[in-house]
């Protein structure tokens, strides 16, 4: 009998498991991959402005219109370069020649400078701007020779995939805690 008493408070009383908590880990190589992605980024606006310093001094001298116009597009290939560094799915589609487009926008950025002995800030924005962007731009080479891209997109999936199962995860511990104080309730 007492072992009958054992067995039936053993039976009423539920098992409580602690909750499972999964760990946020940061995979390395998505850090320097965003790390990277933001010094394009910085380095693109670098470009816009300089430019953009270039093209409005060019119109208002009215004496190189042919060179304000293309510092206009060198704005425009800018601004899609930091737009697209922001890894936003609609621009990606179109983004498969990054490093052809960065090294684009630096040469027309140092090509095209406009800036006199008298504008040395302007002259030395132009060769920061153009020689960042540049290197962002051979660093795409080099990663792209390197299959880096396969390696981010696919640690990329695994994150989402691990953050979508501890979601589950969670919910399947929130959904039995419920059930169980169901049935606790119901028992009684």
């Amino acid at each position: 009998m007492a072992r009958d008493a054992e067995a039936g408070g053993e039976a009423s009383r539920t098992p409580t498991l602690p909750t499972v908590r999964v760990r946020a880990s940061t995979d390395p190589l998505l850090i320097v991959c965003r790390c990277f992605s933001f010094i394009t980024a910085v380095a693109a606006l670098l470009c816009v402005a300089v430019n953009a310093l270039s093209a409005v001094r060019s119109f208002k001298n009215g004496s190189d219109i042919f060179g304000g116009i293309f510092r206009c597009y060198a704005i425009a290939l800018a601004l899609f370069v930091a737009v697209a560094e922001t890894e936003w799915t609609f621009v990606i589609k179109f983004w498969s020649v990054n490093s052809g487009i960065l090294g684009f926008v630096a040469v027309m950025t140092r090509a095209y400078s406009d800036a006199t002995e008298e504008r040395k800030d302007l002259l030395l924005l132009h060769e920061i701007s153009s020689y960042l962007l540049l290197a962002c731009g051979l660093t795409y080479v080099i990663s792209g020779v390197l299959c880096i891209g396969f390696l981010k997109r696919a640690r990329q999936h695994k994150k989402t995939t691990r953050e979508q199962a501890a979601r589950d995860l969670e919910e399947v511990l929130r959904r039995k805690d419920e059930l169980e104080a169901l049935l606790i309730v119901d028992g009684t």
